[in-house]
């Protein structure tokens, strides 16, 4: 693929010396994923929702509380000595545990487990936006900067044209609306220069947010991106791999779950605990009677006032509303492929029109230029057909970075547009470390430690 841009020395328009090395797109892509802040806020996010996780396995462990006790009781409130003073003092350790809950525990783990795998999936979605995001600003700021160089030619152009004119004009070859007409041309060259270098400036700005520093010299663009050969078979992969269809195949596992979850709601629980009492004497804080209990109780509910019936409903319906959506998803992912390939199609058209219409376009304006030096054409014939090539040349720049931009979106569409699929060869966030660290629900232990370690890691 031909390259989309000759890089403008940044230093003419003001904004200071080039680089000394041209940044590729690759290395932009790189900039944006460590840079971003999108990134780091759902990579928190899902790190949130992993000790979703662990607080349902913590659930299901033993409890151990310690209590200690202290009252003031008077035996005779009318008397203020404090002989009639008693403090009775205990202090408690109590452990409890759920021993059978039907299933509930281990239904409640399964939906955590299963959002956050449809999380895993939402921040690799993030990542495609992110680096998409990079890519048309990398590609913008190229176009921009031809734009602004055709411009700059133009009015160059233009003012020899002025020149040419108020020469012809002195020798009495063209009258003084010739000049006229050249010189409000050239105002108007100098106005879409001023336009398009604030087109610059705003791609600048956009090239800063998305890829996370201000561009420097960039290199040409590299060769697209292979997608698939035709729309079908890119819609094939989008439906099987989109990380979108992926997440919501997990939210619709949790619904499932849920339903087993409310009908599990229904049933007994069964729960073990244990405890140990120690009284102290308040005239000598001598240890007094230690009272032991160990026990098992069932508590069933019999009637919760249809709270539990409309819990059952409302999974029952939950369930419904993510199964149709994800058939919903299916079909936006599947349309977002049909665009990406559509718009493709006509960038590619609009190419092959472009080449078409410069080649008219610069042999018109040969011709006409050639035959007003013969005195056959007017200043305003010139400066015409100079406008038509440039808006031709402008135009075909457009259309091939929107080509170069489809191509990207079609990757994007069918959930291929990802760090480890563009091979950029750069670490990136393992979902699975944090995850792993935590799933057990970890507290002090060789395990706790290995995650305080990330802790600090994640701070750093």
């Amino acid at each position: 693929m031909r390259k989309l841009w000759a890089v403008v020395a940044v230093g003419v328009l003001g904004f200071g010396p080039p680089a000394l090395q041209a940044e590729t797109l690759s290395d932009a892509l790189i900039s944006a994923y460590r840079a971003s802040h999108l990134l780091d806020q759902n990579q928190a996010i899902l790190r949130a929702a992993d000790e979703d996780v662990a607080d349902a396995v913590g659930a299901l462990r033993p409890t151990l509380q310690f209590s200690a006790d202290a009252a003031l009781n008077r035996t005779d409130p009318s008397h203020s000595d404090l002989n009639f003073v008693q403090i009775p003092l205990s202090m408690s350790l109590s452990a409890s545990m759920p021993l059978f809950d039907f299933g509930r525990g281990a239904l409640n783990i399964d939906i955590k487990n299963e959002l956050v795998f449809a999380s895993q999936q939402s921040l690799i979605n993030i990542e495609q936006q992110v680096l998409l995001d990079a890519v048309s600003a990398y590609v913008n700021m190229g176009l921009q900067t031809e734009l602004v160089a055709a411009q700059q030619s133009n009015v160059r152009l233009i003012t020899q044209d002025l020149r040419a004119a108020r020469d012809r004009f002195d020798v009495g070859e063209v009258t003084r609306t010739d000049v006229a007409l050249a010189e409000a041309q050239l105002a108007s060259a100098n106005a879409a220069l001023a336009s398009s270098q604030g087109s610059y400036n705003l791609a600048r700005e956009r090239y800063n947010a998305a890829i996370g520093h201000y561009p420097g010299k960039l290199s040409g663009l590299p060769k697209s991106p292979v997608t698939a050969r035709t729309v079908e078979a890119a819609r094939a992969v989008a439906l099987r791999t989109h990380p979108v269809i992926l997440q919501v195949q997990h939210q619709v596992k949790a619904a499932d779950i849920g339903v087993q979850l409310a009908k599990a709601q229904m049933k007994p629980n069964v729960t073990g605990s244990a405890g140990v009492k120690q009284a102290v004497n308040s005239d000598n804080f001598n240890l007094g009677t230690m009272t032991e209990s160990i026990g098992v109780g069932l508590t069933q509910t019999l009637y919760a006032g249809g709270r539990l019936s409309s819990g059952y409903r409302q999974a029952i319906m939950q369930q419904q509303a993510a199964h149709a959506g994800l058939m919903q998803t299916g079909v936006n992912v599947s349309e977002a492929v049909g665009k990406a390939w559509s718009n493709i199609l006509v960038a590619n058209a609009s190419i092959a029109a472009g080449d078409e219409q410069i080649r008219a376009a610069q042999a018109a304006y040969d011709g006409v230029k050639e035959e007003a030096s013969l005195g056959s054409r007017t200043t305003l014939d010139v400066l015409d057909a100079e406008q038509k090539l440039l808006s031709a040349k402008a135009s075909r720049l457009q259309a091939t970075a929107n080509f170069y931009i489809g191509q990207y979106q079609l990757l994007s569409a069918m959930g291929l547009l990802t760090v480890s699929h563009l091979h950029l060869g750069i670490p990136t966030f393992d979902p699975q470390a944090y995850y792993n660290a935590v799933k057990h629900a970890p507290a002090t232990s060789a395990q706790g430690a290995k995650l305080d370690r990330i802790l600090k890691t994640l701070g750093k």
